[in-house]
C-alpha cells in the first residue's frame, strides 16, 4: 500500500532553510549587543556591520522563498 502526497515539498523545504538564516540574523545581533555592552563607544561601526550582516543573511531567506516558488 503506498501513500499519496498531496501538496508542494517546496514549502516544506523553504520552511527548512529559513532555519539557518533565522539562527544567523540572532548570532549577528548577539554579537552586536554584546559587542555594544563591552565598549559603547563603538556603536555606530558595530551597528553598520551588524545592518550588513542582517542583509546578507535576510538575502538568502529572499532567494530561498523565491526558488521554492519557482520551483513548485
Amino acid at each position: 500500500m503506498t501513500g499519496e502526497l498531496n501538496g508542494s515539498l517546496n514549502m516544506i523545504g523553504y520552511g527548512l532553510a529559513a532555519i539557518g538564516p533565522g539562527i544567523g540574523i540572532g548570532l549577528i545581533f548577539a554579537a552586536y549587543i554584546a559587542g555594544v555592552a563591552r565598549q559603547p563607544e563603538a556603536q555606530s561601526r558595530l551597528q553598520s556591520i551588524a545592518i550588513l550582516g542582517f542583509a546578507l543573511a535576510e538575502a538568502l531567506a529572499i532567494i530561498g522563498i523565491a526558488l521554492a516558488f519557482v520551483l513548485s
